[in-house]
């Protein structure tokens, strides 16, 4: 019986163990939870977000996304300036620093999709194609979340600004 139970503990900690790791690894990097917004008929843009973990001693640097459901994929910032938030195109991209977490988040750096071709629907992933100028490219699926969720169901914000 006791072989029984550590054998049935063990193949739990095994399941449950992806659930602590990157939802998706590229060399060093750890991207978790990516996910979006579902819009309504008629939007033009969207945004994009992830955690960037870089678990490496060499800084990175997010330069581009792709989207097959977007005419024109960005990658932005959003800033307060004098009680007024703005919006900014980064046309060098989003840098991840080593040993440093990266949040793409609404209110802040984030991957704009514009020229939307359809709507994108609650529920139904979408892929997009990262890519990072040292660690190359990777095809993730973003979870949608319902229109103006602050973050996608069950999220937490366990992440810190830097790994130590």
């Amino acid at each position: 019986m006791r072989i029984l139970t550590r054998t049935l503990t063990a193949a739990m900690l095994f399941i449950a163990a992806p659930a602590f790791a990157g939802d998706y690894t590229l060399g060093k990097l750890e991207l978790d939870q990516p996910w979006t917004r579902a819009t309504p008929p008629g939007a033009k843009a969207a945004g994009g977000f992830v955690t960037i973990v870089n678990g490496g001693e060499e800084d990175d640097r997010l330069v581009s996304a792709e989207a097959a459901f977007a005419g024109r994929v960005e990658l932005h910032t959003m800033d307060m300036t004098d009680g007024v938030m703005k919006m900014r195109h980064l046309p060098d991209g989003i840098p991840v620093p080593a040993g440093e977490t990266v949040n793409l988040a609404p209110g802040g750096l984030h991957v704009m999709f514009m020229e939307l071709k359809k709507p994108i629907a609650e529920g139904a992933p979408v892929s997009v194609t990262l890519t990072f100028e040292k660690a190359g490219s990777i095809e993730v699926e973003m979870s949608v979340a319902k229109p103006g969720a602050p973050a996608p169901e069950g999220h937490s914000h366990m992440h810190s600004e830097s790994k130590s």
